[in-house]
């Protein structure tokens, strides 16, 4: 045996990648009596996760909330100690700048698919929603195994509808463009129920009849005291206090299977495991799995990423006066830079008890195919932000401090046939014994998505797929669409 070889333990896991899905694997893995070593290729764990500070005040750099209506991230935060700092946001009342005005964002749609013309009246133009109206009277509309979201929906509705409402919201998600993502991935209900009704609006109609007979109760979506970028760092130190070992700065150079098992390579060190799950991005984990599963290997590489960067401005709340509410939506449509904001004090009660004194805004820039805007300086990114606020709001304050985060490559992308993709993959490695996927780029870019799939990893390395193909045949919608709303 090679010096630097680790002698593998009977139930040896290795999970590559630190984010939440990979976090989330081995803190199962732990409860289930395996021995587990995270290998992290940066020099921090958590992925998208990221906490930090502005002016004295703690925040998230990165994603911002969980879905509750989803039980496993909460769960799971649970799970860890965090329940007494679980919190829901303190106004869910949200705008849309559009049409050169910040408009109350309507109710009663899913995923911005309205059951009525009149759930978008002040959003759309008359003509907008005298064409929702047609819907009822045009010939069904064949879906296939797949169809974009905003090819069908203008095709039923007309593309204000796409333009002025999906697009921001499926933008605020997947940083994508709404006529090339797969409504069976992204909107899986929508997509069921269009297979089975000629009318979208009646669809629509159905869906929140459901939700209003399941009287789904409590927050649709869930903060935590002090960023949700704090989630993996309780869930970090739970995995490290039942006995795993968590390596950071330690990208994984090699990835073999022979007959004693898993030879995992990182630096000078060579760990043996029984099986491996891979929690890194579609691109990281297709260079992993090139020799021991090219097919899969090919299939990850064709995953396309969008890149995005967050812009978090701090003011002196007595130079502020915003508008009410947890911030707007801005439709590409309306030639704007940003895509949208946050009003991070008023949406978390946390961040304004911790500095009254001080007002935390979050701007979004950047979306798939937009590569100028983030080539730009840090201050420009600054500067643009100031200019559409100052539009959108009159905020014309000096900020006291600012800060740029880049999300690099940050958001996989689900464009028509994502879902057939992912069976693909999933087909090739269930030849390979002892390894599984997870994470954002196969069943929902959400929190509660990728821990979802971490745990169906685990039950494929254990042999049981029931999780696996639950989730291949119905993703993980990655947000709220306003159904029971």
């Amino acid at each position: 045996m090679h010096a630097a070889d680790t002698p593998a333990e009977h139930g040896q896991v290795v999970v590559i990648g630190a984010g939440i899905a990979g976090l989330a694997a081995a803190h199962r893995l732990l409860a289930e009596g395996r021995h587990v070593t995270v290998l992290e290729a940066s020099d921090r764990i958590g992925g998208k996760l990221l906490p930090g500070e502005i002016a004295g005040v703690r925040v998230d750099l990165g994603a911002e909330s969980m879905l509750a209506r989803r039980p496993e991230a909460v769960a799971l935060a649970r799970e860890v100690g965090l329940d007494g700092r679980l919190q829901p946001p303190a106004t869910a009342t949200a705008s849309l700048w559009t049409r050169g005005a910040l408009r109350p964002m309507p109710k009663g749609h899913v995923m911005g698919v309205p059951g009525t013309a009149s759930a978008l009246a002040g959003v759309l133009s008359d003509e907008g929603l005298a064409r929702i109206g047609r819907d009822a009277e045009l010939p069904r509309t064949e879906v296939g195994d797949d169809v974009a979201v905003g090819a069908y929906v203008a095709q039923r509705l007309g593309r204000e509808v796409v333009d002025r409402l999906v697009e921001p919201l499926l933008g605020g998600v997947y940083a994508g463009d709404a006529y090339r993502i797969s409504m069976r991935s992204a909107v899986p209900q929508l997509f069921q129920a269009a297979q089975t009704h000629d009318s979208l609006t009646e669809a629509v109609r159905e869906i929140q009849a459901k939700a209003a007979a399941n009287q789904q109760t409590g927050p649709v979506f869930m903060g935590i005291e002090g960023g949700i970028g704090t989630l993996p760092l309780s869930v970090a130190e739970s995995v490290r206090a039942r006995g795993g070992e968590i390596v950071t700065g330690a990208p994984v150079t090699e990835l073999r299977r022979d007959a004693d098992g898993w030879r995992v390579v990182t630096g000078d060190r060579t760990l043996r495991a029984d099986a491996v799950v891979v929690a890194v991005p579609a691109r990281a984990a297709a260079e992993l799995l090139r020799a021991e599963a090219p097919a899969a290997a090919s299939e990850l590489a064709a995953v396309e990423y969008a890149s995005m960067a967050l812009v978090t401005l701090a003011y002196r709340r007595a130079d502020t006066a915003l508008p009410e509410g947890s911030g707007f939506l801005v439709p590409p449509v309306d030639g704007h830079t940003i895509k949208a904001s946050t009003f991070a004090s008023q949406k978390w009660g946390w961040i304004h008890e911790e500095d009254p004194d001080v007002l935390v805004l979050r701007t979004s820039v950047g979306r798939y195919g937009e590569t100028e805007i983030l080539q730009r300086e840090d201050a420009d990114l600054v500067e643009v932000s100031r200019h559409d606020l100052k539009a959108a709001t009159g905020l014309d304050a000096t900020p006291v401090a600012t800060r740029v985060t880049r999300w690099t490559d940050g958001l996989p992308q689900y464009p028509v046939g994502h879902h057939a993709r992912v069976a693909r993959i999933r087909e090739h490695l269930g030849k390979v014994p002892g390894l599984a996927v997870c994470g954002a780029a196969y069943d929902g870019v959400g929190i509660p998505a990728c821990i979802a799939s971490a745990y169906a990893a685990v039950d494929q390395i254990h042999g049981d797929l029931r999780a696996v193909q639950e989730l291949t045949a119905h993703p993980v919608q990655s947000l709220h669409g306003g159904a029971g709303e």
